[in-house]
């Protein structure tokens, strides 16, 4: 289909684009209120919408959007999402990257979670990992589930942490 659409989810697309326009239009407003320079790139990835800011200077004025572990991150994703759901009634799931944060730290949790695939094969023990947020227990998940074993979440926020299964 050409209009946007998919064949089996309506306007499934259609409504992560609408997301995603939504968002950078209320990201665009921030980034003028706090005056700092930042583009950005929408794009849907999976079943859901991706918005990033990224930066063509040095970057060092976005790290403030990032905070600590993401932490400042975390909140301005959650803003941005109650913007969406302001203006279309429905529950985002929007991602939100600055500064390619996330992006670096997918692929250090990818590597923890291989890595702690690994160790339970050895050992044949469950491994523990430490608390994460959801975003990281998530790309945890998936790596494990990649290298051929299950994992599962324990615990409750903010303590929740992913446990690898050995086969």
């Amino acid at each position: 289909m050409t209009d946007g659409t998919t064949a089996t989810g309506g306007d499934t697309l259609t409504g992560l684009e609408q997301e995603g326009e939504i968002a950078a239009d209320y990201l665009e407003g921030l980034l003028d209120i706090a005056d700092l320079d930042g583009d950005i790139d929408m794009d849907v990835e999976g079943d859901r919408a991706a918005v990033s800011i990224i930066s063509d200077s040095t970057g060092r004025d976005l790290q403030k959007l990032v905070g600590r572990d993401g932490e400042v991150l975390e909140a301005l994703q959650e803003l941005t999402r109650l913007a969406v759901h302001r203006e279309t009634g429905d529950r985002s799931r929007l991602m939100l990257d600055i500064a390619g944060f996330r992006a670096r730290k997918r692929e250090e949790l990818s590597a923890l979670g291989a890595k702690a695939a690994d160790e339970a094969k050895g050992s044949g023990e469950p491994v523990k990992l430490q608390p994460m947020t959801p975003f990281e227990r998530k790309v945890v998940h998936d790596a494990v589930a990649a290298a051929g074993l299950r994992s599962e979440s324990e615990g409750e926020e903010p303590q929740r942490c992913v446990v690898v299964l050995p086969a």
